[in-house]
């Protein structure tokens, strides 16, 4: 076995882990506990505001395209009527 081989194998042989672990591990997962109802309680209104905001950003948003559309589809009609009045005899 060259010593490349040798350091590979070396390197990724199986280790067990450190005492206690699992238990560090497990205590790092758990969600946070709110101690303060008053911070739970902002962070809520904090939520729910944003979505608000983001709601009415999307609103605005579709009625900008909306408004688009119609000077696009009026402009249409007026190069339609102006072509029809040009037209007739």
């Amino acid at each position: 076995m060259d010593p490349l081989e040798q350091q590979l194998k070396q390197a990724l042989a199986r280790v067990d882990a450190p005492a206690g672990f699992a238990a560090r591990v497990s205590v790092a997962a758990r969600p946070p506990v709110w101690r303060s109802p008053a911070l739970a309680a902002g962070l809520m209104l904090l939520a729910v505001g944003g979505g608000f905001a983001w709601r009415q950003h999307q609103g605005e948003v579709a009625k900008e395209q909306v408004m688009a559309a119609m000077r696009i589809t009026a402009g249409k009609l007026n190069h339609i009527q102006t072509h029809i009045r040009e037209t007739r005899p």
